[in-house]
C-alpha cells in the first residue's frame, strides 16, 4: 500500500533526478514575506510567479516520482466557473488557493466581511505545515548535496533525505490540498452565491413584473415596482463605484417622471420640452436596468460576485444613478422643474436674437460656460417673481428669505442681490426710453429691443454695441452701451457666484441646460451584451 501511495521507494531513477533537480531549483527561486513570519511571498508579481512555477515544479515531481494523486471527486459539485479552473481529477496546483491558506481568516465580498469555518482554517494550517515539511525536505536533501559536492566527510552534515520522505512529503501535500481546496473552495462557491442574490433578486422580481404587466393594474404590480426600485437603490449602493452609490433614490422619482409625461404637449404650455426630456430620462434608464435584468437572468452564473467588476452592471447603474439623481432634484420639484423649463425657452430665444449662442450650444465650446451663467443672472433679472426663480433660489439660497408658505408672490433677496436687480431695472428703463433713431412702435417693442442690446452683448461681448448711427447722436449711443456694460460687470459678479458658491450644483444645472437645449435623448447602449 504504502508503495502504491509513495511510488518506488528505491534509488532515484534519471528521470527522477532530473525532476527532484527541478524542484530544488524552483526551491531556491521562492522569495520570503516581508513580514517576517518565515512564510513565501506571494503577493508581489515576482513572489507570485516563483510560487506559480515551485507549484509546477512539485506536480512534475509528484507525477515523476510516482506519487498517488489524492481523490478529487469533489469536483463535480463545483459551480461552472471553477469547474473551468478544476477541469478534471488532476492536481491543478493554484497559488491563489495556497495564498488562502495562508491568510485563513477572512473574505471580503462587496466590502462584505465572511470568515472560514473552523474547518476550514484547520485544513489551511495543515496544507501549511505539509508546504514547509516538502520546503524542509528540499533543503536538507540540497544541504547534502552542496556537502557532497565540496567533498567534505558525510559526518559533516546530515545525510540526504531518503526517496521515501521526499515521496511521503508530496503525497501528504497532495492530500492536504485536496482537503483544504474541497472545504474552501466549497465555502468561496456559497459567498458568493450569496454575494450574487444582490443580482438574482431583482432578476425574480423583473420576471414577475413583466408578467403581472400583461394584466391591468394592480397593487400587487405597484408593490412589485417598488420593491425592484428598492433592490436596484441597493445594488446602486454595492456596485457603482464610479459614482456615488445611492441608495436613497426611490420609486417617487418613477411616477413623477410618469406624471410629467402624461401631460399632453397641447396643455403643458411653452418650453416643456425640457420637462420631457428629463422625465424621459429616467423612465429610459429604468427601462434599461429592467432589460439588463432580463438578459443577465440567462447567464447568472457569469455575474463576477464582486459585483464591481460586472462593466455592463456597472455602466447601467452610473447611468441609472445620474438620471434618477437629476430626477430627484427637478423632476420631483414642480418649481424647480418649471424653473428650467422656462430658462431653457428664454434661453432658445436667446439664440435667435444671438445665433453664436447656437453654435457654442452644439459645439459646446468652453466659451459657453461663461455665457451661459450670465444668461441665468439676466433671465432671473428680467422677471424674478416668474417660475426661474426657483432655478436660482436652488443654487444661491443664502441669497433669498424662507418663502412663505401660500404667497407664491413673496420674493425678499439680500442687499447685494436687491442692487444688481435695480440697476438692471434702472438699465431696461433707460434703454426702453431711449431707443434708437427711427424706432416706431410699442413700449412692449421698446422693450423687446433693449433685452435683445442686453442679450446680444452677454453672448457676443463689446463687438454686439450698436453702430453710432443707429442712434440720435453719438453720445447716445455711448451713454446706451456703457449702461449695458456697466450691467453686465455687474452681472459677471453673480455669474461667478453661481459658478463658485457649490460647483457640484452648478455643474448639475448646467449640464441639465445643455442637454435640454439640445433636446438630448437618451441613447440606449449598443454592442455586445456585457454582465
Amino acid at each position: 500500500m504504502f508503495r502504491r501511495i509513495c511510488g518506488n521507494v528505491g534509488a532515484l531513477s534519471s528521470s527522477e533526478q532530473v525532476a527532484v533537480q527541478d524542484l530544488m531549483v524552483g526551491r531556491s527561486e521562492l522569495l520570503p514575506a516581508q513580514d517576517g513570519t518565515g512564510a513565501f511571498d506571494v503577493k508581489s508579481d515576482d513572489g507570485y510567479a516563483a510560487c506559480t512555477n515551485f507549484l509546477a515544479r512539485i506536480e512534475a515531481a509528484s507525477q515523476a516520482l510516482g506519487v498517488e494523486i489524492g481523490p478529487r471527486g469533489y469536483r463535480v459539485k463545483f459551480s461552472a466557473n471553477y469547474r473551468a479552473l478544476f477541469p478534471d481529477h488532476n492536481r491543478h496546483y493554484r497559488v491563489d488557493v495556497l495564498e488562502a491558506s495562508v491568510d485563513q481568516q477572512e473574505i471580503w465580498v462587496n466590502s462584505e466581511r465572511y470568515e472560514l469555518s473552523p474547518e476550514a482554517i484547520e485544513q489551511a494550517q495543515r496544507l501549511q505545515s505539509s508546504w514547509l515539511d516538502i520546503v524542509v525536505v528540499l533543503d536538507r536533501w540540497n544541504s547534502a548535496a552542496a556537502t557532497t559536492r565540496e567533498g567534505r566527510g558525510a559526518c559533516a552534515t546530515a545525510p540526504r533525505p531518503e526517496k521515501f520522505e521526499l515521496t511521503t512529503a508530496l503525497f501528504v501535500f497532495d492530500t492536504a490540498w485536496a482537503h483544504f481546496e474541497e472545504r474552501y473552495i466549497s465555502e468561496l462557491i456559497a459567498v458568493e452565491e450569496k454575494a450574487r442574490q444582490l443580482v438574482v433578486r431583482p432578476v425574480a422580481l423583473e420576471a414577475q413584473l413583466l408578467a403581472s404587466e400583461l394584466a391591468p393594474a394592480t397593487p400587487e404590480a405597484a408593490a412589485l415596482e417598488q420593491q425592484l426600485v428598492l433592490h436596484i437603490a441597493q445594488l446602486n449602493a454595492v456596485a457603482n463605484f464610479k459614482r456615488k452609490g445611492r441608495d436613497d433614490l426611490g420609486c417617487d422619482i418613477l411616477d413623477a417622471a410618469r406624471a410629467e409625461l402624461r401631460v399632453t404637449p397641447s396643455t403643458s404650455g411653452c418650453g416643456r420640452e425640457a420637462a420631457r426630456v428629463l422625465a424621459g430620462d429616467v423612465i429610459a434608464s429604468y427601462k434599461a436596468m429592467r432589460g439588463y435584468f432580463r438578459k443577465v437572468g440567462q447567464c447568472i452564473e457569469h455575474v463576477d460576485p464582486h459585483l464591481c467588476n460586472n462593466a455592463g452592471l456597472v455602466a447601467r447603474l452610473v447611468d441609472w444613478e445620474e438620471t434618477w439623481e437629476l430626477g430627484a432634484r427637478y423632476v420631483k420639484s414642480k418649481p424647480l422643474l418649471d424653473a428650467v423649463c422656462d430658462t431653457v425657452d428664454e434661453i432658445k430665444a436667446a439664440q435667435r436674437l444671438a445665433p453664436e449662442l447656437t453654435a457654442m450650444i452644439e459645439d459646446c465650446d468652453v466659451e459657453l460656460f461663461m455665457v451661459l451663467p450670465r444668461l441665468v443672472v439676466l433671465c432671473f433679472l428680467d422677471k424674478p417673481l416668474r417660475e426661474r426663480t426657483a432655478l436660482v433660489r436652488s443654487l444661491l439660497p443664502h441669497r433669498f428669505a424662507p418663502l412663505v408658505e401660500g404667497d407664491s408672490k413673496a420674493l425678499t433677496l439680500d442687499i447685494e442681490l436687491k442692487a444688481v436687480y435695480d440697476r438692471f431695472k434702472e438699465t431696461m428703463a433707460m434703454l426702453t426710453a431711449s431707443p434708437p433713431s427711427g424706432f416706431s412702435g410699442s413700449s412692449w417693442a421698446a422693450r423687446h429691443g433693449a433685452w435683445e442690446a442686453i442679450v446680444r452683448q452677454a453672448v457676443v461681448g463689446e463687438e454686439a454695441q450698436a453702430p453710432q448711427a443707429c442712434f440720435e447722436s453719438t453720445a447716445a449711443a455711448a451713454e446706451r452701451n456703457k449702461a449695458i456694460a456697466d450691467l453686465l460687470n455687474g452681472v459677471e459678479r453673480w455669474s461667478l457666484e453661481l459658478q463658485r458658491h457649490c460647483p457640484e450644483d452648478w455643474n448639475q444645472c448646467s449640464a441639465v441646460l445643455v442637454h435640454c437645449l439640445t433636446s438630448g435623448s437618451h441613447k440606449e447602449p449598443v454592442g455586445k451584451f456585457q454582465v
